[in-house]
């Protein structure tokens, strides 16, 4: 085989992603491209890797290249993490400028005028790199973990077709680290599944595995006494804050400090109403969760989201692994040995396009659904009896997709706007051409494209 990492010179994703490979017996005897824009960095995460490899005689063989179609003739697996400029300085942006404007949205990664932004700038570059795997390897699959997905993943399906391109996202991680604690239950007892879009996804069905029997009433029952004083991100701060020391990750084995929250349902207020509400249990927290809804602003905890978003720049800074570790962090290595292997085991959460997995959203959309791994690849499994009013949340949601993809195709600032007015999170009309026309100003390098 031969596996290529976009986006390697990040030693986080780059030495991450080699420690989940080299755990993988079925990729032994497998050749590595390290592929990235700067090569200063991709020469120091090549150098680890040798060094690795040396290190505990493992059968695998290294390069690096900054030249993207060398690095694609004859890939069988694309992995690509990428980001284009400063990462949080654009984040920065995505988020305030349309608050300055007065947009009521409440992170700005995702969803939002914020996850717009993004995607217009991130998208055409992940555009041209499929365009050239379908030019030198079509065949391979691309497995890609850069957001906002659920806009990447629409738009590259509509450009790119036959690409076999499936997103990657750990947020159903925390399933796994609640679920357990709070049903007092093994992990490997229950079978739970969600669906929905990436970030806007909730849990549908939990089931005891031997027995079948139904665990979400339990988890209605329990839900409110679990989730009082789970600890949330404002502890995580307020930690680091008195220690210096940041002690969580983004990875997906979510981890369980043990310690109690000073905060009420903290980074769960969405959650909470979820809950009330709509009886579903969201997989994910209110910073991503809220991205997508017009009244999540009433309702989110704003100082965990603001933690989160303080926390989550440590994070990628101080937790930067310049070390390769033995160990399967993420999900891909498994799905790739399980392609390889003709598995037929169930993955809990891929974005793929839709094509009747969710059966009331149009079929274009990319859905994040669980999937079937075997040896034909990755095979979305239809979500059966998703509740109106969940499908109502999620059908508000895709015109915005529909027309990101449509302005990026096609280069047209007109179309970024009507996705501003189609999204549930804007609520005024006056200034909107006046945000567009700043943020393509600001961001010109990547932006500039719109006409």
């Amino acid at each position: 085989m031969k596996i290529v990492l976009v986006g390697a010179g990040s030693a986080q994703f780059g030495c991450g992603t080699l420690g989940d490979i080299f755990c993988s017996k079925l990729l032994e005897g497998s050749e590595i491209s390290l592929l990235d824009i700067d090569a200063q960095s991709l020469d120091k995460v090549l150098r680890i890797a040798k060094a690795s490899i040396q290190q505990h005689g493992l059968k695998y063989t290294v390069n690096a290249t900054t030249d993207r179609r060398l690095a694609f003739k004859g890939a069988d697996f694309i992995i690509s993490s990428i980001e284009v400029g400063s990462r949080f300085q654009l984040w920065d942006e995505d988020w305030k400028v349309p608050q300055q404007y007065g947009v009521h949205q409440v992170y700005g990664e995702n969803g939002g005028p914020g996850g717009l932004f993004h995607a217009l700038r991130i998208v055409p570059v992940i555009l041209d790199i499929v365009k050239d795997a379908m030019d030198v390897c079509p065949d391979a699959w691309i497995f890609n973990y850069s957001n906002p997905m659920t806009a990447i993943c629409t738009t590259v399906k509509r450009a790119y077709p036959q690409a076999k391109f499936v997103g990657m996202c750990h947020e159903i991680g925390w399933l796994s680290k609640w679920l357990p604690r709070m049903l007092g239950m093994k992990e490997e007892d229950m079978h739970f599944r969600a669906a929905g879009l990436n970030h806007f996804s909730c849990m549908l069905e939990l089931k005891e595995r031997k027995t079948g029997k139904d665990l979400y009433p339990s988890v209605r029952e329990k839900a409110g006494a679990f989730f009082l004083r789970e600890p949330g991100y404002s502890d995580l701060w307020d930690a680091y804050r008195e220690t210096g020391v940041m002690d969580e990750s983004e990875a997906y084995s979510k981890a369980d400090s043990g310690r109690k929250s000073r905060y009420e349902w903290a980074d769960r207020h969405l959650v909470k109403f979820m809950l009330e509400n709509y009886g579903l249990l969201p997989i994910t927290t209110d910073s991503h969760f809220g991205e997508y809804l017009g009244w999540a602003w009433d309702v989110v905890d704003h100082r965990g989201i603001m933690d989160f978003y303080d926390a989550y720049k440590v994070m990628l800074a101080q937790n930067t692994r310049h070390e390769i570790k033995l160990q399967t962090s993420e999900r891909v290595i498994p799905i790739i040995d399980g392609i390889l292997s003709n598995a037929g085991f169930e993955e809990s959460a891929v974005n793929v396009r839709n094509d009747g997995l969710i059966a009331d959203l149009p079929s274009w959309i990319a859905v994040e659904v669980p999937a079937v791994i075997d040896k034909s690849g990755v095979n979305g499994i239809a979500a059966l009896e998703v509740p109106k009013g969940y499908l109502s949340l999620l059908r508000g949601y895709c015109g915005v997709y529909d027309l990101t993809a449509e302005a990026i195709i096609h280069k047209k600032k007109s179309y970024v706007i009507q996705a501003l007015l189609a999204s549930p999170v804007v609520h005024q009309t006056a200034g909107l051409e006046a945000m567009v026309d700043r943020m393509i100003a600001q961001q010109h390098k990547w932006l500039g494209y719109l006409i």
